[in-house]
């Protein structure tokens, strides 16, 4: 199942107006700034409801449980992250890897704290969340392999090597968002030129994954 497809298994069947939709919207706002600094135990149906100012059954209506509410909440920000890193394929190879980390980083800066729910998987451990987030690492590897390599159907290496680096992206970005001392422009360039690295370590150890010539150093 993709990403596309569990944020539509959350969503209700046509709930009716356009002004209902924006409401669940708006429920789904509040939501990623209340789960993204309190654990998903502390918060009970009474005191979401308080917060988002709406009585407790309007968010029953919308997602049936705290529990829907919250994988509805983490789903929604996936699929902006995923859609917003993931642009620009009408773009060549090399300028799409520049735009997709680009792109990541403009959603962590303008959604911190939705992206600090995704990164993180929520508060506490729940292998729902974590492999929604699972999903969003696998989604940045495709697109960087097709950047990269022109194609996604990648092998185990060159896989793993990517994986590691998107890993290691997550890692420095939540650092950056809470102490945002490089400008967004430096920081890409950062990452883009460890991306380097790391795809000519996937060469040197698998010459079938031959690093594009953006990456080299000569």
């Amino acid at each position: 199942m993709n990403i596309s497809q569990q944020r539509a298994d959350v969503c209700p069947r046509a709930r009716g107006t356009e002004r209902s939709l924006a409401r669940r919207a708006e429920l789904i706002a509040i939501g990623r700034k209340l789960f993204a600094d309190t654990s998903y135990d502390a918060l009970s149906m009474d005191d979401i409801a308080r917060q988002a100012h709406v009585a407790k059954g309007l968010i029953y209506y919308y997602f049936q449980s705290k529990r829907g509410y919250y994988l509805a909440i983490i789903q929604d920000s996936v699929a902006d992250l995923v859609t917003t890193a993931a642009g620009g394929t009408e773009l060549p190879q090399v300028d799409r890897v520049h735009r997709t980390i680009d792109g990541y980083l403009r959603y962590a800066e303008h959604h911190q704290a939705a992206y600090r729910t995704i990164v993180s998987g929520g508060v506490g451990f729940d292998a729902e969340v974590h492999a929604v987030r699972d999903g969003v690492r696998e989604a940045i590897v495709v697109t960087i392999a097709e950047g990269a390599y022109g194609r996604s159907d990648i092998g185990a290496l060159a896989r793993m090597g990517l994986l590691a680096w998107v890993c290691g992206v997550e890692g420095a970005t939540l650092d950056w968002i809470d102490r945002p001392e490089l400008p967004r422009d430096t920081m890409r360039d950062l990452l883009v030129k460890s991306l380097g690295g790391t795809l000519r370590a996937i060469e040197e150890l698998d010459p079938a994954y031959p690093a594009p010539a953006a990456a080299r150093r000569d």
